[in-house]
């Protein structure tokens, strides 16, 4: 780079330190006090504000596509009464919808219901393994979302936020607890039908060490954490020390927040490369496990990835989220058709979301280890219509939906909030978006109101201005 153009790409600072005139110098000093701070502070120090955690880590199960709560979890008689017949008018006036127009058909779930172990819950006859492990959830059946788009809302589900920029849950915590391994894991799966945006995991304006890491199936399960051939630990080690005597200097003459970000993202690589090739290998792990959550070594799977969030929360990963996407069941085409693609998806994750939390249950990791299953909002229990004999469709449901968590802090065999006899409007104690973020963090010993960053001269954090912990729901 020439002189001319070191001027030209040079930061305010490096311009103000380099120069020659006595106001530069003077501007800078008053300045530094200021550049002192821009970096964040460790949450740490507000940390005498919070309490003791009940759960150590969290596996968010993210359904992508949005799940039928009324065929899965959400049982209602009246769909099977008034089936084939229009949904009251009232209930339709003024609503907004993807795609359904006029005032459609009340459609019955095509799969009967079964009680759950040990409570009263009703579950579809697709999900046998976790309605046998009802007694460990919570069930919450009164969530409801601003947002009834697809990306929009789980951009919301993930960030609070509808709009992209703003840090993801996983990137709140791994930024207020930290871990050894990446704090923030995140393993896909199932069917590409609704795209994944990297932005559902990242760090937003928080420091891009703490954005989601994703593990990929096949090579290295990270990019280049792996060595090349004849570069040994011991030489990687001392680059990087050398590196970081660079970098410190450096940050000592500008005091850029990024390059102590950069610092970071090098050791934290160092550990990666010491730690994550044992932990993806899930040859290790007994036949008994892998039968138990269906997986197989070597394969792409919401089962294999299920088990390896088990390894991975075992190792101190605070946030590991999957998504298993290929939930958008509007009748449209052979992937869309509810009758025929709900089972798939149920079939795909029921064994192993229900095996994660008896596997966390037998080694004594379940009461510090908080699971959540669901999706970004739920399913009308109206059809859409004009799909034909053989296809059924539901659109975007925002209003209502459900979700479960067990372990971590959470009160097992419960049973929270309720909606209309149609599973349409939340009746009983609302949950919103903000409120389950709340819950989140309050299961992790944080309290919601106190986990901030300054970011464009104010104070931001998940929830936002809202939200407020569900305590009925926790042990």
């Amino acid at each position: 780079m020439t002189p001319h153009q070191e001027i030209l790409f040079a930061t305010r600072r490096q311009f103000l330190g380099c120069s020659a005139t006595g106001i530069g110098v003077a501007a800078l000093s008053t300045l530094l006090p200021q550049a002192a701070t821009a970096a964040p502070a460790p949450v740490v120090q507000s940390l005498a504000q919070h309490f003791a955690p009940k759960a150590k880590s969290v596996i968010f199960l993210f359904m992508a596509g949005a799940p039928s709560h009324v065929d899965l979890l959400d049982y209602k008689p009246t769909l099977e009464r008034l089936d084939g017949t229009q949904i009251p008018k009232e209930l339709m006036e003024g609503q907004r919808f993807a795609f359904i127009k006029d005032i459609p058909n009340v459609g019955a779930p095509p799969w009967r219901f079964i009680r759950g172990h040990g409570t009263g819950g009703m579950f579809s006859r697709l999900l046998p393994y976790t309605a046998a492990i009802a007694h460990e959830l919570a069930i919450v059946h009164s969530m409801h979302t601003d947002q009834f788009n697809h990306d929009t809302a789980v951009t919301f589900m993930n960030t609070g936020a509808a709009l992209p920029g703003r840090p993801s849950a996983g990137a709140w915590i791994s930024y207020g607890l930290g871990s050894d391994l990446p704090a923030f894991i995140v393993l896909n799966s199932g069917d590409p039908i609704n795209p994944l945006q990297s932005r559902y995991w990242g760090s937003g304006f928080l420091p891009t060490t703490h954005q989601g890491v994703l593990l990929r199936s096949h090579g290295d399960p990270v990019l280049y954490v792996s060595n090349p051939a004849g570069y040994s630990s011991e030489t990687r080690r001392r680059g990087l020390d050398a590196i970081n005597v660079l970098n410190r200097w450096q940050h000592e003459t500008i005091n850029d927040p990024e390059i102590r970000t950069r610092i970071e993202q090098y050791e934290l690589a160092f550990r990666m490369q010491m730690s994550v090739p044992g932990v993806v290998n899930v040859d290790e792990e007994s036949q008994h496990i892998l039968d138990l959550y269906g997986a197989t070594p070597g394969a792409t799977s919401f089962a294999n990835n299920c088990l390896l969030a088990r390894r991975l929360v075992e190792r101190g990963v605070r946030f590991v989220q999957l998504y298993h996407t290929g939930w958008d069941h509007h009748g449209f085409g052979i992937q869309q058709n509810l009758l025929t693609q709900l089972p798939v998806k149920a079939r795909e994750t029921d064994q192993a979301a229900a095996a994660l939390v008896t596997d966390l249950r037998q080694r004594g990791l379940l009461d510090k280890t908080l699971v959540v299953w669901g999706g970004e909002f739920g399913r009308t229990p109206m059809v859409q219509s004009g799909l034909g004999p053989t296809s059924m469709g539901r659109d975007h449901h925002p209003r209502a939906f459900t979700i479960w968590m067990a372990g971590g802090g959470v009160k097992p065999g419960t049973i929270y909030g309720a909606t209309d006899e149609f599973g349409y409007n939340v009746v009983e104690n609302p949950v919103h978006v903000h409120d389950f973020h709340a819950t989140l963090l309050h299961c992790l010993g944080i309290d919601h109101e106190w986990l901030t960053y300054r970011f464009q001269g104010r104070d931001h954090r998940l929830t936002d201005v809202h939200g407020r912990v569900i305590h009925d729901i926790l042990a």
